[in-house]
């Protein structure tokens, strides 16, 4: 079966990159850490979730890609960046990236985001991130990730105390 027209794109950029991961869709939507996981058979924690902010002073697409178990502390990463984080609607995300949101993949983006990849990623030997729609996914490791999106690996997670 053909992947939808933004999986196929995310599986040409993995090739150009030369990353041997294949793209896998689902009938049943993978938008959710909890979907996602429940579709691929891992746990929560191994979903790579493509979140992304705007940066309030400068308008520029900043890439959160957290653990699917984790929410994020946008203090933390407001810190390590400068600059305040502020939402980023839906019509800004598809700009930006050029992706809806629930399948925004780590790579690809129309515009090159600043990126941030989430400590706690990388306890595990494969991860799972958004392949372009919310039914696709694609397989590979917290190394793969730092090399394809040049991410800066840092704490994201809320402290629960």
């Amino acid at each position: 079966m053909a992947l939808r027209p933004s999986a196929e794109r995310v599986q040409r950029l993995l090739e150009e990159r030369g990353h041997p991961g294949k793209v896998r869709e689902f009938a049943d939507t993978t938008k959710s850490s909890a979907e996602a996981a429940q579709q691929i058979g891992c746990s929560i924690g191994q979903i790579a979730k493509s979140l992304v902010f705007r940066a309030r002073t400068s308008g520029r697409p900043v890439l959160v890609i957290a653990s699917g178990a984790n929410r994020v502390d946008e203090k933390k990463v407001e810190t390590v960046l400068g600059e305040k984080l502020g939402r980023a609607d839906p019509d800004y995300v598809r700009e930006r990236t050029g992706f809806a949101i629930g399948g925004v993949p780590p790579i690809g983006h129309a515009e090159p985001p600043i990126a941030f990849i989430d400590r706690d990623l990388l306890q595990y030997a494969e991860i799972w991130a958004a392949a372009g729609t919310p039914f696709a996914v694609f397989p590979l490791t917290p190394a793969d990730l730092e090399r394809l999106t040049g991410g800066r690996v840092i704490d994201v997670k809320i402290d629960v105390t």
